[in-house]
């Protein structure tokens, strides 16, 4: 018993270990593909509808074996289950063919992966003397309304057998052409050609639906080319395929192949919007249920191919309403439409019913689009306490009560006994009870075209204390677009601005709200609300625009742009709109409508356009004839195809005419400059009289008529006429004097045998300078001895007398009058 008990109790203990030890070496899950391509091997070129291809696999992290997949290439389908299959009868022109597939996870996380397609064997165009798909050939053709396209060529099938063949007509492959198409018509399609004509005339003519049948006249042919054509624009809703006969025949009416089946198969292209199958979905959910949990699912369909992705509609929530307690109570899948919780929170109590806007676009998401709503209705659960409903005492309906109360033993008598009862009283005192408005919410419907300063409505309250009469004051308490006005003691509401029903940031769902209050007089003052829902019906006050606005356009192949026409009116004053490109703009670009509804046209370029700035002026008219001019800007970049990088490095340099532009303000403004100058300098001069009027009074010039020889030797004449001869020349202020050059002397030579012609050099300049001073003239000095008065220059500053001594300057009295002042100064002697 004892080993025994001891394996039990260790097989126990590694039966609870086990469990913890495999969630540790767990790994976590990540979602996505199995593998990051797959290849898929067919023995055919030609795939039959359904043909199973291969299988797929995608982790979703859920526990749910199945996935929702989405290929990129039409051609093919992924179910549910990750198998890949063929959607329609498919040829193969090369050995590889790739394809990409989408799937989303549990977060709607996108994951995609590559599928390539392999074809072994030879391709069937090698054998094409054992097989009819030799019949479908390519040419190049100049004859196409589209150069440089390649125009299909179908040739009859030969037969071993003649025309003994009878059990089925030739059946070619199915012929393309795309819905919508603007022509022009009659279009080419493709050309059909009997080897007998190589023999003998042939003639061709066609048969059957679309040629001499209901629709009568959508193909024709040309009898002798035999090249098909279409007539008119195809719409692939109204009949997606048209099968006719192809005959050839010769000169004289017998058939010289048989008959072969052409088959048209008219291509999709979204020109339908999704439309929901219900305008209003209804759904419930309970108070309290957890995120995840499943609430309704809405539906759309779409017209328009379903084997493409036109017809690919994926769904979003715009709007919720209300938002309480959280924006985003609830979240839609894209695929199947399911709505389901996202957090918690409901309660039936405060928000019993919640209102959804939801989209349905098609070109999984990024195309048309159309809105439904959906009404959440939020049940009830047992989750509130029961409480009582506590009533109020009226005065105005009753004043006074009067109560009987009776007293009982808690224990039954047991004989009869009389009770005692008491009477109580009641009074009720009144109160001061607000206004109350009639009705507590009034609705009232008009034009948003309506006149400023008319009355609208008059809103009132009436008073509940009857007994008492007071005053009721009227004001507005809540109006976002101050857009009315209330008479104070009438209630009558007056229009103070326009009203517009485009003004979505006040006006929701054409309902415009205002809260308005009444006051009264009492004590205390007591105040009422209440509501006025304004409807605004649509007037055609709005033209069409176009959105966006700007964009970018690549030089090499560029890819035209869609512009939505918008348009912030109700119908019927919207759509179908009318575009058209104005002040020139159709010179170089060219638009057309997206689809049949015409809310949204294709912007291109007709041509190689120049890399820059664009402004394209476009006219849009709504279906009432309202139309407004918009300015587009648009960009050419450098760059080919789509726009991912824009580079335009010609921005960066000015144009020729900017450029000339730019000099010739400047020039201009130099000039008016230069003229300002020239008028403010020709104001300032004031020219001088060239004689002085008789009665000028000089106040410095004095007249002496004195007259004599006296004094004659104070100054020396001859040094006068010197300086008068030296003078420069008088002019007037008006006139411009003559420039005079500065004298040029010769620099100092570092040879000290050129200093004797340095001085004389110098010395004929400075004689020759005109505009020198007076007494500026050369002053020659000899040197005399130790004998002569003079003696040195040098003893003008002697210093060998004693500073203490008078010096004697008499001599100086002796040296002539050009030193006389110095005797005068410093000799001493005072003239007579």
């Amino acid at each position: 018993m004892g080993p025994s008990c001891h394996s039990l109790c260790t097989l126990l203990l590694l039966l609870q270990i086990s469990p913890c030890l495999c969630q540790e070496l767990e790994e976590p899950c990540h979602p996505g593909f199995g593998v990051e391509s797959y290849t898929f091997t067919v023995s055919q070129w030609h795939l039959e509808r359904g043909r199973v291809l291969g299988r797929m696999s995608f982790e979703r992290c859920t526990g749910q074996p199945r996935t929702v997949y989405y290929s990129a290439d039409s051609r093919f389908k992924v179910g549910t289950d990750g198998v890949v299959t063929v959607r329609r009868p498919l040829q193969l022109h090369k050995p590889e063919t790739s394809f990409t597939v989408h799937a989303w996870d549990a977060s709607f996380r996108k994951f995609s992966t590559k599928v390539t397609l392999k074809a072994e064997g030879t391709h069937p165009q090698h054998h094409s003397h054992h097989q009819h798909h030799d019949n479908l050939h390519h040419q190049d053709s100049n004859q196409d309304n589209s150069p440089g396209t390649q125009l299909e060529v179908i040739k009859f099938p030969n037969f071993h057998h003649g025309l003994r063949r009878q059990k089925r007509d030739w059946v070619t492959p199915p012929i393309s052409c795309s819905e919508n198409e603007k022509g022009p018509f009659p279009k080419r399609l493709v050309q059909i050609k009997s080897n007998k004509g190589k023999k003998t005339k042939v003639f061709y003519s066609i048969t059957g639906q679309g040629a001499d049948s209901p629709p009568v006249g959508v193909f024709i042919i040309e009898r002798e080319t035999g090249w098909l054509m279409v007539t008119v624009p195809l719409d692939r809703e109204n009949i997606a395929n048209y099968i006719f006969l192809a005959h050839a025949v010769s000169l004289n009416g017998n058939a010289v192949e048989h008959p072969m089946q052409i088959v048209i198969k008219v291509t999709d292209q979204n020109d339908n919007k999704p439309q929901f199958i219900k305008e209003v979905f209804e759904g419930s959910v309970t108070e309290g249920a957890l995120p995840g949990t499943s609430v309704m699912q809405v539906s759309a369909t779409d017209a328009d191919d379903p084997n493409t992705y036109n017809a690919e509609i994926a769904y979003t929530i715009l709007s919720q309403e209300p938002t309480l307690p959280h924006s985003q109570m609830f979240i839609i899948h894209p695929v199947t439409g399911v709505i389901s919780m996202v957090t918690t929170g409901l309660d039936r109590e405060s928000h019993p019913k919640y209102i959804l806007e939801v989209q349905a676009a098609d070109l999984q998401g990024n195309g048309l689009s159309t809105t439904a709503k959906a009404v959440i209705t939020v049940t009830d659960i047992n989750d509130n306490p029961p409480i009582f409903n506590l009533t109020t005492l009226d005065f105005e309906a009753k004043q006074r009560y009067i109560l009987h109360v009776t007293a009982t033993n808690a224990v039954p008598f047991e004989v009869i006994l009389q009770t005692s009862t008491a009477t109580v009283t009641v009074d009720v005192l009144d109160v001061n009870e607000a206004p109350i408005f009639v009705p507590p919410q009034k609705r009232v419907e008009e034009s948003e075209d309506f006149g400023v300063g008319l009355e609208i409505t008059s809103y009132t309250a009436q008073e509940p204390d009857i007994f008492v009469k007071q005053k009721i004051t009227y004001r507005i308490w809540r109006d976002t677009a101050n857009w009315l006005e209330i008479n104070p003691d009438t209630g009558a509401i007056f229009t103070r601005a326009e009203l517009d029903r485009e003004a979505f940031e006040h006006v929701k769902n054409s309902t415009y709200t205002v809260l308005f209050i009444a006051t009264d007089n009492g004590s205390p003052i007591a105040t009422g609300t209440g509501t006025l829902l304004l409807i605004l019906s649509d007037v055609n006050d709005n033209a069409p625009i176009p959105e966006p606005r700007n964009m970018h356009f690549c030089q090499r192949e560029p890819q035209p742009h869609v512009i939505n026409i918008i348009d912030p009116d109700l119908p019927p004053n919207t759509s179908p709109f009318m575009a058209e490109l104005t002040h020139g703009a159709s010179a170089n670009w060219t638009i057309e409508y997206l689809n049949s509804t015409q809310e949204s046209i294709i912007l291109k370029p007709k041509k190689t356009m120049e890399v820059g700035n664009y402004k394209i002026n476009l006219k849009l008219i709504d279906n009432q004839n309202k139309d407004e001019v918009t300015t587009l800007d648009v960009g050419v970049c450098d760059c080919e195809g789509a726009v991912n990088n824009c580079t335009r490095a010609n921005y960066a340099r000015l144009q020729v005419p900017a450029i000339q532009g730019i000099l010739g303000g400047i020039l201009a403004l130099v000039i008016l400059i230069l003229l300002l100058l020239l008028f403010v300098w020709r104001r300032g001069v004031v020219k001088e009289p060239l004689l002085l009027p008789e009665d000028d009074s000089r106040e410095n010039v004095y007249h002496y008529d004195e007259e004599g020889g006296e004094e004659d030797q104070d100054f020396d004449l001859s040094q006068l006429h010197l300086v008068l001869d030296a003078r420069p020349e008088v002019t007037h202020s008006d006139v411009a004097p003559t420039p005079m050059s500065m004298p040029q002397y010769r620099p100092r030579p570092t040879n000290p045998d050129e200093i004797g012609n340095f001085l004389d050099d110098n010395l004929k300049v400075a004689d020759s300078d005109l505009t020198a001073p007076s007494y500026d003239s050369l002053h020659v000095f000899d040197y005399e001895g130790s004998g002569s008065e003079a003696a040195s220059l040098s003893s003008l500053n002697s210093s060998e007398w004693d500073q203490d001594q008078d010096q004697d300057y008499d001599y100086l009295n002796e040296w002539g009058n050009r030193f006389k002042k110095l005797a005068d100064m410093y000799g001493g002697r005072q003239e007579d």
